[in-house]
């Protein structure tokens, strides 16, 4: 398989990835409203607040009395209460905004990945799925709440305090008006850069989180080899790499703020030399300059804030190109819109649909490569298994032994040719529909986090604790419950880390004895246990696969003998089969490798005794 190669992002603005989002956003479109309408009376509230100063100035100071002032404190004490509780209510929504849009784009990631064919996974980084789903989907939510409350608050309180200033006096509100082109030029050169280091960073992260994972779950691995120096040389040169783009990012920020910074206390006090003449001219009286004065000082907090709130905007874009770009990562396994019509998907099954399967199963001039290219794996292959047959693949590590059934299973799908399913293409039928009926056994197995009882029952979500029980008694499960403090009630653990491997393989055996499928897969499924009980499962394999179609990938070619057919594969290709009797008379590849393996294990018998 090919390594994974994240996507490249290079524009420095693209309006249709923000459309992307355009459909999760109209989920809260009424708290969107809200906030706009809360925010914005706000605003306009606020922008109002100078006025009562000038009305100070002008009739209580200047006009030497004291008349009206407990209407006027009243009237100003019910502005800043009206404002301050619709900042509360604005508050309110922008966190809900944020909980739920979160929320909704970790739901909608998690749903779209049970989509993905298994392909996707043989090629991409856990890290990478991770950093996507907490890091990005966080960073977007919070700025999709938090900026674009600031954004709205800033520009209708920007707009409000011009007409205002403009009212009070056009000469005045010019001169502010002057640093907004300065502010957009500025925005126009800084953007580009910052969107750029800010893409490398969150690449990196994701590196950073690969990394991570694989030093947590590799802990064990990486003692015994001894390599942690190298690891920790190799997670220094990410954190290094990441280091040196924050910085340059960060050093962007840095001259972006100050730079408008200068700008506008330059235009305050222009403001104030051009005010004080026309003061001293008697064309301005001193109310409406310390009212305009005021506008002038806090209309520029509120642009700087603009600017900062554009450029996190523009930084944001990265996370959005990510999340979005895995949401419209295709399955290249799907079902035809008419099966789906009529089998449903993995959400709304039509169970009702779903014909029984006998197991019958045929390859028909089947060839086959990996979707990452490279040479045909098969080429024009045929082969007919009868319901009830059991298939062995053998062959050495890495030969190829599991695409035969990962095609069978249809987690990949031929690329010339076809396969039935009881004598049909099993493309004309849902994947779900053939996926309910295979039982699966890995040679690592995996647990889901909860109880033992739990971890047997997704064999069958409605199977009653008796038939849990009677699985696991059937592949000497029970063993295992009978040892743990709290039997079946027991945890399991993270990925089944408080049982040994031999103890997963016991329960992920049970769980798929009570799935009842017609189709068994047991890939190198007794290759982690003892040979006791490896002679009890094998005791029970022989008894619960009998009449089932089943394809045992298999290591210990002892174990196989058995089987009805035997494929030999060798560098990804069949070159022999048949049953075991006749391959080793045929003194081929087979034969090499079971003599092979029978001296070895003698060999270890007598080191052994």
């Amino acid at each position: 398989m090919a390594a994974f190669d994240e996507k490249e992002y290079t524009k420095s603005f693209d309006l249709s990835i923000w459309k992307r989002l355009l459909p999760i956003l109209a989920r809260f479109k009424g708290r969107y409203l809200k906030l706009i309408g809360f925010t914005a009376c706000a605003d306009l509230v606020d922008s109002m607040l100078p006025l009562f100063q000038l009305y100070a100035i002008s009739h209580f100071i200047q006009g030497g009395t004291l008349e009206g002032l407990v209407p006027f404190s009243g009237a100003y004490l019910l502005a800043i209460t009206v404002l301050a509780l619709l900042v509360v209510a604005g508050t309110r929504q922008t966190m809900h905004i944020e909980m739920y849009l979160g929320r909704d784009l970790r739901r909608d990631l998690f749903e779209h990945l049970q989509t993905l064919s298994l392909s996707f996974y043989n090629v991409t980084p856990v890290g990478y799925l991770l950093t996507r789903i907490t890091n990005d989907t966080n960073r977007i939510a919070g700025n999709l709440a938090w900026n674009f409350n600031d954004m709205i608050d800033v520009a209708v309180y920007v707009v409000s305090s011009f007409v205002i200033m403009f009212a009070l006096n056009w000469q005045l509100a010019l001169v502010v008006m002057l640093v907004v082109p300065f502010v957009a030029a500025l925005t126009g050169w800084f953007q580009p850069r910052i969107l750029h280091w800010n893409r490398k960073v969150r690449k990196i992260n994701s590196k950073i989180t690969g990394a991570f994972n694989e030093g947590i779950t590799g802990a064990k691995t990486s003692k015994t080899l001894v390599i942690e120096d190298q690891s920790i040389h190799g997670f220094r040169g990410l954190t290094d790499e990441m280091n040196r783009s924050a910085v340059r990012a960060a050093r962007l920020n840095a001259v972006y703020i100050p730079v408008t910074l200068f700008f506008s206390s330059l235009t305050v006090a222009i403001v104030l030399l051009r005010g004080g003449y026309l003061t001293v001219g008697q064309v301005l009286d001193l109310a409406t300059l310390s009212a305009f004065i005021s506008y002038a000082m806090n209309i520029f907090e509120p642009i700087q804030s603009m600017t900062a709130n554009l450029a996190e905007f523009i930084a944001v874009q990265a996370s959005i190109e990510r999340v979005t770009g895995l949401l419209d990562e295709v399955p290249q396994i799907t079902d035809a819109p008419e099966v789906v019509e009529k089998y449903g998907d993995a959400f709304q099954p039509k169970r009702e649909n779903w014909e029984p399967i006998r197991g019958d199963i045929e390859f028909d001039d089947v060839t086959f490569r990996y979707p990452d290219g490279g040479d045909n794996v098969l080429e024009h292959f045929n082969l007919k298994i009868p319901a009830g047959t059991t298939v062995a693949i053998v062959g050495e590590t890495g030969a190829g032994k599991s695409t035969l059934v990962n095609l069978a299973c249809r987690f990949f799908e031929p690329t010339e040719g076809r396969i039935l399913i009881d004598g049909r293409d099993y493309r004309e039928r849902s994947q779900l529909w053939l996926h309910s009926s295979i039982g699966y056994v890995l040679q690592s197995p995996h647990l889901f986090s909860g109880t033992v009882r739990e971890n047997i029952r997704y064999g069958r979500l409605d199977a009653t604790d008796a038939e849990i029980e009677a699985a696991a008694k059937a592949v000497s499960a029970d063993t295992v419950v009978a040892k743990l403090e709290q039997g079946w009630d027991s945890s399991v653990g993270e990925g089944g880390d408080r049982l040994s491997t031999g103890e997963k393989q016991l329960i992920s055996f049970a769980r798929a004895v009570l799935a009842d499928p017609r189709i068994f897969v047991l890939d190198e499924a007794t290759s982690s246990i003892d040979t006791q009980t490896e002679q009890l499962i094998q005791q029970a394999i022989d008894h619960l696969l009998k009449d089932r179609t089943s394809f045992l990938i298999a290591h210990r070619l002892s174990t196989i003998r058995k089987a009805d057919m035997i494929l030999v594969v060798r560098d990804g290709k069949i070159v022999e089969q048949g049953t075991h009797e006749a391959l080793l008379r045929a003194h081929g590849y087979y034969h090499d490798l079971y003599s092979k393996q029978f001296a070895e294990e003698n060999a270890a018998k007598v080191w052994g005794a």
